[in-house]
This record gives C-alpha cells, sequence and structure tokens, in this order.
C-alpha cells in the first residue's frame, strides 16, 4: 500500500466552497484560505439557529502504544462510512502539533483512505492558528516580565509568577530556564511547555464565542502578590491584545477528506498535559449542519474521554449520544506484557505473529476502558482496526471479550484500506447505538436535543460534582477512572489545594496531566494495573480555561524527540513537493 503521503497527493480535491455549500454555509460565511481550506465565520451559528442538531459521537480507544491504534483513521472513517451508507455526516479533529509531526508520533490526518485533507497543510501550519496561540501566550510572558520592572500595574511578586512560556516544537532544553539576565528584568527560573500544553491553547478549545474568549483570556492567572492574592491578565490589560492575536484563529478550519466528507479542525490540546479535544465551536457549526457529528478524544478512555466528558461536555451543554472505542490486535497484545514496544525503539517483530494467548492477556486493558465509558451510562461501540497481520482466530476472540465486557456492539473496520465501505457494518452499529441511546432519553424535541449537560439530563452522567472538594473530585478520577487505591499528595500539592481552596477556585473540574502509556501513572505498567496509589506532585490553576490540573508522576509538559526523529526524513524535492512526510 502507498504512503499516506503519496495518497493524498494523487486525491482530486474538490475547491472548499463546493464542501461548505453541501453543509449550508452560506458565502458570505466562508472565508477561503487558497482552494481547498477555510474559516467559518462564527455567525453561521445564530443563523443556523437551534432548531435541529445531528447526533454526537466521540471517538475514544484504549491505552495507546508506540504501534499506532488508528483513533484519527477510524474518526475519519467513520464520518466516511456514514456517508457511505447514505447519511449527512461530517468529523471535528484536532490540528496536530508540530512537535509530534516532526518527532515520533507522526501526523493527525489520519491515514491511508481515511485521511483529511491537504494533509501537508493539516500537519504544519494550516491556516495559523497554532502560531497566532504562540503568539498571544507569548505576548502575555513579554507584558508580564516588562512591566514588573516598569510600574507593575498587577503588583506580582517576582518570585511568584506562575505563567510560563510556549513554542510549538519538542525541545527538552527549554523545560526548565533562567531568564533576567544581564539586567534585563528579574531573574527568576521558569520554563517552556508545548503550545498544545498552553493554557491559551485550552481557551480558544473552550470558549463559546468571541466575547468569550476575551473574557476567558483575561480570567487567566498569571502570578499571585507578595500576599499571595492572585494576579488575573486583565491586571495588565493584556487580554485585549491577545484577543486581537486570537480573533482570526477563534473561527474553526473547515477542510475534507478523501471522500469529500466535511472536517472540522481546530484548536490542538493534547489529552496526556491538557484536555484533549477540539473546539466547542467546531462541533457547534457541525452539529447544525449534518445528521451526524464524529469527533475524536484525545488518547484512551482515562484521558481524553474523560475529559470530554467532565470539561467539555460541561462547559459546551451538548452530551454524546455514543462512544466508539477503537481497539487493534496488536496493541491488545501489546498490553500483555510479552513484548518489548518502546516509543523511537526498534519494535519486537514477534508481535504480529498470531497468539490468542497473548491476546487474552492484554484483554484487561480493554475490558477498564469499556467500564470507564460505561460509567457515563454511554453506549460503546468497538471498533477493531483490522491490520494484515491480523488472524480471524485473534479478531474473533477480541470481539468475543469485547462483547462480554459489555460493549454495545463490535464492528471490524477496514477504512484506512478500504475508506467509508470499509467502515459500513460499524457506522451502522453507530447509527443503531445512538437510536438506542435516544430511546432510552425518551422523545427528543429540538429543544431536548439542545439540553444542558449541567442538568445532566437523559441517561448521561458525571462522575463527580463541582461542589465537592479538590481532593474528592482527583480521588474520584483516581479510583474510579485508573482504579487507583488512593492518592498520595506531595507537598507542593497539598500546600495548592489549600491555597487554590482559600482563594475560591475549589469549584473547577479537573484536568489530570499524566502518562497515556498507562493507566495507572507509570508507563511501564501495561494491561490493567492494580495496587497503586497516584501520586500527586503539584496543582496548576487554569483560570482562563476552568480547570485545575494536577501534575501525576513524572508527566512532562514539554516532550522531547526520540532519538530519530521523523524531521530526518523529511525534505521537499525539486519540483517544490513535501516528502517524508508519513
Amino acid at each position: 500500500m502507498d504512503s499516506d503521503l503519496h495518497i493524498a497527493q494523487r486525491t482530486r480535491l474538490l475547491p472548499i466552497r463546493e464542501i461548505s455549500a453541501r453543509l449550508g454555509l452560506r458565502d458570505d460565511e466562508v472565508i477561503p484560505y487558497g482552494d481547498y481550506k477555510a474559516k467559518i465565520r462564527l455567525e453561521a451559528i445564530a443563523r443556523l439557529g437551534d432548531s435541529r442538531f445531528g447526533r454526537y459521537i466521540v471517538v475514544t480507544g484504549i491505552t495507546p502504544t508506540p504501534l499506532g491504534e488508528g483513533k484519527t483513521v477510524t474518526t475519519v472513517g467513520l464520518a466516511q462510512a456514514l456517508a457511505h451508507i447514505g447519511h449527512r455526516a461530517a468529523c471535528c479533529i484536532r490540528q496536530p502539533s508540530m512537535g509530534p509531526v516532526f518527532g515520533i508520533k507522526g501526523g493527525a490526518a489520519g491515514g491511508g483512505y481515511s485521511q483529511v485533507l491537504p494533509m501537508e497543510d493539516l500537519n504544519l501550519h494550516l491556516t495559523g492558528d497554532m502560531h497566532a496561540v504562540s503568539s498571544a501566550h507569548a505576548l502575555l510572558s513579554a507584558m508580564i516580565d516588562t512591566l514588573m520592572v516598569k510600574g507593575n500595574p498587577g503588583r506580582l511578586d517576582p518570585m511568584k509568577v506562575t505563567w510560563r512560556r510556549c513554542v510549538d516544537m519538542n525541545d527538552m532544553a527549554l523545560r526548565h530556564i533562567v531568564i533576567g539576565l544581564g539586567g534585563n528584568g528579574f531573574p527568576r527560573e521558569t520554563g517552556f511547555d508545548l503550545t498544545s500544553a498552553s493554557e491559551v491553547m485550552a481557551v480558544l478549545a473552550l470558549a463559546r464565542s468571541l466575547p468569550d474568549l476575551r473574557q476567558r483570556l483575561g480570567r487567566i492567572v498569571i502570578g499571585y502578590t507578595s500576599q499571595d492574592i492572585p494576579v488575573f491578565a486583565e491586571a495588565i490589560k493584556a487580554a485585549g491584545a491577545m484577543t486581537v492575536l486570537l480573533k482570526d484563529a477563534i473561527m474553526p478550519n473547515l477542510l475534507q477528506t478523501i471522500e469529500h466528507v466535511p472536517a472540522f479542525v481546530h484548536a490542538g490540546p493534547f489529552a496526556n498535559i491538557a484536555h484533549g479535544n477540539s473546539s466547542i465551536l467546531a462541533d457547534e457549526i457541525a452539529l447544525r449542519c449534518v445528521d451526524y457529528v464524529v469527533t475524536e478524544a484525545g488518547f484512551g478512555a482515562d484521558m481524553g474521554f474523560e475529559k470530554f466528558c467532565h470539561i467539555k461536555c460541561r462547559t459546551s451543554g451538548r452530551t454524546p449520544d455514543a462512544a466508539v472505542m477503537v481497539a487493534t490486535v496488536r496493541a491488545v497484545k501489546a498490553h500483555s506484557g510479552r513484548y518489548r514496544v518502546v516509543p523511537g525503539q526498534p519494535i519486537d517483530r514477534t508481535i504480529f505473529e498470531p497468539s490468542v494467548e497473548a491476546l487474552r492477556e492484554g484483554l484487561p486493558n480493554l475490558e477498564k476502558h469499556l467500564e470507564n465509558v460505561a460509567k457515563f451510562n454511554l453506549p460503546c461501540v468497538v471498533a477493531i482496526n483490522r491490520f494484515p497481520s491480523d488472524s480471524d482466530d485473534e479478531i474473533q476472540a477480541l470481539a468475543d471479550a469485547a462483547r462480554a465486557a459489555g460493549a454495545f456492539d463490535v464492528a471490524v473496520s477496514e477504512v484506512h484500506t478500504k475508506g467509508g465501505a470499509g467502515g459500513a457494518a460499524l457506522a451502522e452499529a453507530v447509527v443503531r447505538a445512538c437510536e438506542t441511546q435516544s430511546a432510552n432519553d425518551g422523545a427528543r424535541s429540538a429543544s431536548h436535543r439542545a439540553r444542558s449537560a449541567s442538568e445532566g439530563a437523559g441517561s448521561f452522567r458525571f462522575l463527580y460534582d463541582l461542589d465537592w472538594p479538590i481532593k474528592k473530585k482527583i480521588e474520584t478520577i483516581a479510583q474510579e477512572i485508573y482504579g487507583a487505591d488512593g492518592v498520595t499528595y506531595e507537598k507542593p500539592a497539598a500546600t495548592a489545594i489549600d491555597a487554590l481552596t482559600r482563594l475560591g477556585f475549589a469549584n473547577l473540574p479537573i484536568c489530570m496531566a499524566k502518562t497515556q502509556y498507562s493507566i495507572s501513572h507509570d508507563p511501564t505498567r501495561l494491561g490493567r494495573p492494580m495496587g497503586f496509589r497516584l501520586p500527586v506532585r503539584d496543582i496548576r490553576l487554569a483560570g482562563g480555561a476552568g480547570f485545575l490540573t494536577p501534575l501525576v508522576g513524572t508527566i512532562q509538559t514539554m516532550p522531547a524527540f526520540g532519538r530519530r526523529p521523523s524531521a530526518v526524513d523529511m525534505d521537499v524535492d525539486e519540483n517544490g513537493q513535501v516528502v517524508g512526510l508519513f
């Protein structure tokens, strides 16, 4: 099979205005960026109104492995499959960070015959949103350090500045730095995060409108006074200029799949160090335009899916109709612990040899993730993303186990090699799941479809209330979602909890930052870890985004490149064509 790049480059794309017209968008609501991508004006939401909303499907997965489970492939392929069986559909995905693109994870456009195009644009600069976020973040950083020595309008204590810097590239040398040397400000320790981990990115993804974006930026806490009073971005008058930099970035980007299904690509928070979901605004437009909207939550059901439910759904007021869990034979086998599967290292090739026994040993991981979805009262369809090395016996054993563990249905997906046609059975299962959920919820009028998630309407449920104490919320996630015996709070975390409670920030949802490679905090603990306590070393406040981020274990908010990053294989040929990009 050809590479993703070759498949993408030989696909004939439709003009983006043709794609937008299929959605029912007007020309004056579409701002083209070239021939094949565009931004959609937010005015379209009010014009389309609240009279109808499509079904809302969230795609999650088992604990990821370096082998790749194909979650984005499934998200894109399911949207194509829904269109293939006669429904109007769209997908909503995040814009990838260029750090992983040039590192070892790869891109985020899907793959094979289930990609969002133009994939080179999507994986690189797209319409510049990532740079706008980085610039807005940098503007706030610069204003903080400059104004502290020129009047200090916020009365910031230089040693209590909490706002870090960001860049959209894996650069481990910037994790911990000292700034202000040579008489250029107050010397102090700080560091860089990946742009995807920036609170500005989280704000962009969760904002409901431009005024909401402006207000959220103003609520960013940049540090504290000597009396430990929080200082907001509004206090140094930075939020207005930050909004200026983001006024175009807030508009969702419209692209298309290989089969010309509309694809919204907007915002790019990671699920291990942020909330891991694409923007609310992209969903709001898509839900008004099509019958089925497929969105992806980052990493496993313990990560992006949990945050999708507790953070995104609470903020948007939308709850999903069904979930899809992506699993592969080889990933389940990897969770048996029999094979050496390490990021950036050669893969143990024996994992591709048929072994139902190894598969069964890894099944507890799948079973735990299905339990996690069930806790939110959602029907879950398991999509077995099939690879050529999978045996029929392994596929059958995986399907039987998924059904026994409570999956609503199971379907083998071949959207990577066959596009929408390869996901027809999956699409039909998802439609049935949505209809079942609808029946469980009772008659669903237009107003009911737009119900408020904060009221817990329908069968969907949250695992914690916002007015619970911080520790109770953290411990609920640790015990219910991760299976921990309890939580251990290091001194900085305990101090932060007391301070955040005293300052009135205890009623915010929780956005855990932990490894994606294990349900626990330890990336070496595969399968379904048991008998552990979750170590929380500190807690960061995201006042503008509206959540608290406990830092768990050794998680880093600035990743590093591997020994041989993907960047070494990339180039342009004599015709200016990109080569080596997946």
